[in-house]
């Protein structure tokens, strides 16, 4: 089976690390993968995988939206007629391009599959979770017109079928890790950093992550000299918060790490990973926290809650993060048997419900499923 990918390579936010992870495990299972995609930055370091690649133009480019150029829908029309693929799966780059691929690719007579990445929170609890449902009012007319829709969990497609995409057009798929690669192991962070007791946030720097919480809670904690908050990752916010956290002590401000063993390397040193978030999708960060043994705090945004329910971390309401963590921050720094035991629990949920080989199985059956009901006598797996 040929899949047409359109996705993003850069800049670095979750939509890229998805597209890098599935296309890479998708070749591994004797795929051919065709990529299209808005960036032309070479980012290689990332360990993308090796495939044919169609570059469309683009005015302007962020870790949240994409705006193209006039012609892009026309490059695609072209690509894709020369590339004849078995089936396109967009990886929605929250671009006015997401609208047209449903027409695009109705009059190729390709299949169509979308992941629908927007972040959301399940009850209107602050401005930024109101703008965030405002997306998919806005999305959902759209999405009704692809053959499937791919979202993390079920509360996400009771919100897209209340919006009107027919329940049939959704496939709750949630995010999956490599579990080998995001694994506990060995790691120099804590001589690095000369701590005892490491405290993790990795991810982007914006206004829905929230990251100010979480330093405001560590500023007013007195977590003594042998605790570190690492913050590792860029964004809009970054420079204002290193201006006005930057003092802090204990805080350690890593910037944008793109070397993926390096992050692994970091991850593997924290003890405690924390994400708390306004608004979420399925944090795939969270999932490689969990995956690599840290015990993990995440607020109950997007799916993070339900990935961490039941004892499988510490959940967090959005509303006054700041408060609840300055209470959870001394408790993990001097209880670290706490640490050691969430961080099991957190592994193991991994194991048992987000490996990405699960996840590419799922897909598996998906794209056969689509690619059947446009052509019933189609002989593709």
């Amino acid at each position: 089976m040929h899949i047409a990918w359109l996705g993003k390579k850069y800049p670095f936010c979750g939509n890229v690390t998805y597209s890098r992870e599935i296309t890479n495990a998708l070749l591994d299972r004797g795929y051919q993968v065709s990529f299209l995609h808005f960036a032309t930055e070479d980012t290689k370091l990332d360990k993308w995988p090796e495939f044919h690649e169609v570059s469309l133009p683009c005015i302007y480019k962020s870790q949240g939206f994409t705006i193209p150029t006039l012609k892009s829908s026309k490059v695609l029309s072209q690509a894709l007629q020369k590339l004849e693929p078995d089936i396109v799966h967009a990886s929605l780059t929250l671009s006015p391009l997401d609208f047209l691929l449903p027409e695009i690719c109705e009059e190729l007579n390709i299949p169509l599959v979308a992941t629908f990445h927007a972040q959301f929170d399940s009850k209107p609890r602050n401005i930024k979770s109101g703008t965030q449902f405002l997306a998919y009012q806005f999305y959902a007319p759209f999405l009704a017109n692809y053959d499937r829709v791919i979202i993390f969990s079920e509360i996400q497609k009771d919100l897209l079928t209340k919006l009107g995409v027919p329940s049939k057009k959704v496939a709750v798929i949630p995010n999956g890790v490599d579990v080998d690669k995001y694994s506990p192991g060995v790691s120099n962070l804590k001589t690095e950093l000369n701590a005892s007791r490491v405290f993790l946030y990795l991810g982007r720097i914006s206004t829905e992550k929230n990251v100010e919480s979480l330093l405001k809670a560590w500023k007013h904690s007195d977590m003594g000299n042998d605790s570190c908050l690492a913050i590792v990752g860029d964004g809009p916010l970054a420079p204002s918060l290193q201006m006005f956290y930057g003092d802090v002590k204990g805080v350690s401000w890593f910037g944008y790490v793109s070397d993926e063993q390096r992050r692994i390397e970091i991850l593997r040193g924290a003890d405690v990973f924390i994400l708390p978030s306004l608004v979420e999708g399925l944090s795939l960060a969270l999932l490689e926290a969990m995956s690599s043994g840290l015990a993990c705090v995440a607020t109950d945004a997007g799916a993070d809650g339900e990935v961490l329910e039941k004892g499988a971390g510490i959940i967090l309401n959005t509303h006054n993060v700041t408060s609840q963590l300055q209470t959870l921050l001394p408790v993990f720094r001097d209880h670290p048997e706490l640490n050691i035991l969430l961080g099991q629990k957190a592994r193991q949920r991994v194991l048992e419900r987000y490996t990405l080989s699960r996840n590419i199985t799922q897909l598996e059956m998906l794209y056969a499923e689509v690619v059947r009901e446009r052509n019933p006598l189609s002989s593709l797996i």
